[in-house]
């Protein structure tokens, strides 16, 4: 595999952009699609970015493609949510549940954080993009984007300290 091939790149990417969007948009499926949409449109533009960015580009080709479907999704009749989150799963040690149980109140925190700032906080602290790449993905200044992280981090200390009860 050519290490500029499409395959190579999506091999190395694939699941920190799927991650990416499913902390995005919370829902496994949907975040599957939007991973293929970002690998389809890196397919049709990947000559038109350098080596060395293509990890930022992705991310920011993986949150044009949640934006497009957002702002589709707000047209359209809305189903039924929750349907596959509701089937049996079939892990079911304590360790998994615990596991799951401590990853849902973090992804529930991160949620009520505002768009802007867990928009932030994904992709530098979950997703490793440093802080200029990040700016520049979100199209805001890097003072900005640093304000947007710090201010997200201190709501989930702030939330952590309430709900553990060390208010």
């Amino acid at each position: 595999m050519k290490p500029d091939s499409l395959d190579h790149h999506y091999q190395s990417y694939v699941h920190d952009i799927h991650r990416y969007l499913y902390a995005l948009c919370r829902n496994h499926h949907l975040a599957e699609d939007l991973t293929q949409e970002t690998f389809y449109r890196a397919y049709l533009y990947l000559e038109d970015c350098r080596e060395e960015r293509i990890k930022p580009w992705l991310f920011r080709v993986a949150y044009n493609a949640f934006i497009d479907h957002t702002r589709k999704a707000s047209r359209s009749i809305p189903t039924e949510e929750g349907y596959f989150n509701r089937l049996p799963h079939p892990e079911t040690t304590e360790e998994v549940f615990m596991r799951r149980q401590r990853m849902e109140a973090l992804a529930d925190s991160v949620g009520r954080l505002s768009q802007a700032q867990r928009h932030a906080l994904l992709l530098h602290d979950f997703h490793g993009i440093a802080y200029r790449d990040a700016a520049a993905i979100m199209e805001v200044s890097l003072p900005q984007y640093k304000i947007l992280i710090f201010r997200a981090r201190q709501k989930l200390r702030e939330e952590e300290r309430r709900s553990s009860g060390h208010e």
